[in-house]
């Protein structure tokens, strides 16, 4: 690499898989075969290493492409934070940058020691205890066992396991295979650090532990993140991509540029309605909108939720609920009950409940919106619609971070 600080390049790297097994297993030796022959010309083999006016090749019976042209370069001190929906091909791309698998066009080039945490306990021989596994990683990524006597103990501080650290790994759970993997590659002090969604297994303490690390290694390594909690990749990263049908969906750009497209881009959730004899409910909307539509606000904006419920007989003393959903179906808003603001009276036929909140505090993304009704004890729930309407709020800045609020409730 001609950028001295440069640890990571990727150049139109693409990987395809086949449906079919028995396909599968022909294509490789066809593959193989192919690469081996020594009458293949040089420019169709330059072509597959990553030449940029080379066209992919055309797809065979039951191939597609998991990852799919994807360039990218990073510096030391960068951290990349990889989003997109389940299926994207975020996990594939990661399996080759480690070098698990290889691409099949493109070139990618990576300097220094790397250390990988792909998989749950990717690495350890879960015969072997704790202990072996530590000096059996360190062996295969070059240190001495004089070296890894002094990093073990750092290692096993780290982990929080010293009570099973001569067990078999095969006997230990998901969270401590996750603390002693990512105890291991961050102790080594690596030049690139790649971590894939495993820290969405540990508690909330070890989560927090690890992001600080993150934040530490970040100043002389460069890191991918791979997460789908959008708050992780806000807080450690420095740019970010979105991956969509393996393809590059946003940048490299700017982690909250990236977050806001991928949430801009989730779905909600499926309206889910639930209600008892008597109740009727006939739609909901945001603000002026029509019903149904998704709402666009901006930080400090009031939101006003309007939801039509028909009821059969008039119910006095009644309470409605509202509560507001992240997209990782966290509440981060809600009109709860104080006693007061959200006692309601409903009249016979056609109502329109509705909820106020005055200033929106949320991040960018999106949110959606429950409604509940419940007797006069506030126990027993009459009607019920979740993902009823959802909104979306951009502006933000970066650093604005959800906050639990209140509103209030009327019946017109």
């Amino acid at each position: 690499m001609s950028d001295s600080e440069t640890l990571v390049r990727v150049e139109h790297v693409s990987k395809k898989f086949c449906k079919s097994l028995k396909r599968s297993l022909w294509y490789g030796v066809r593959d193989t075969l192919h690469e081996l022959n020594p009458f293949v010309p040089k420019e169709e083999q330059e072509a597959t290493d990553g030449n940029a006016s080379f066209q992919l090749p055309e797809l065979r019976r039951d191939e597609f492409w998991a990852v799919r042209d994807i360039s990218f370069e990073l510096k030391r001190g960068e951290c990349l934070g990889i989003i997109g929906h389940n299926g994207a091909g975020k996990s594939t791309l990661l399996k080759m940058l480690n070098g698990l698998i290889k691409p099949d066009t493109g070139r990618i080039e990576m300097r220094g020691c790397i250390g990988a945490l792909i998989e749950l306990g990717a690495g350890f021989n879960p015969i072997l205890t704790g202990r072996e596994n530590i000096y059996s990683k360190g062996a295969v990524l070059g240190f001495t066992k004089r070296e890894m006597d002094g990093k073990f103990d750092a290692i096993v501080d780290f982990a929080e396991i010293g009570d099973f650290l001569d067990m078999p790994v095969q006997h230990y759970s998901s969270g401590m295979k996750v603390r002693l993997g990512f105890a291991v590659s961050a102790q080594m002090d690596p030049d690139v650090l790649i971590i894939d969604e495993v820290l969405a297994v540990g508690d909330m303490a070890f989560r927090m532990k690890c992001l600080n690390l993150i934040g530490r290694l970040r100043q002389s390594a460069a890191l991918i993140l791979v997460s789908h909690a959008m708050p992780q990749i806000a807080r450690a990263c420095t740019s970010g991509m979105v991956l969509q049908d393996g393809c590059v969906d946003v940048g490299p750009t700017s982690a909250s540029e990236a977050i806001e497209r991928h949430q801009g881009s989730s779905p909600t959730g499926e309206r889910i309605t639930m209600v008892t004899s008597g109740f009727h409910y006939c739609g909901c909307s945001v603000g002026g909108n029509r019903e149904g539509e998704s709402a666009v606000l901006r930080l400090g904006d009031p939101l006003r939720v309007s939801a039509r419920i028909e009821v059969e007989e008039a119910r006095q003393g009644v309470f409605a609920w509202a509560v507001v959903w992240n997209q990782e179906a966290r509440p981060v808003g809600a009109v709860m009950d104080d006693g007061r603001a959200n006692r309601v009276s409903l009249s016979e036929g056609m109502n329109s409940v509705e909820i106020v909140v005055p200033s929106l505090a949320l991040r960018n993304g999106k949110y959606s919106v429950s409604i509940s009704i419940k007797n006069e004890n506030n126990r027993v729930t009459l009607l019920r619609i979740d993902n009823a309407v959802d909104f979306q709020v951009v502006g933000a800045p970066s650093t604005t971070s959800d906050v639990l609020f209140q509103g209030e409730v009327c019946v017109r």
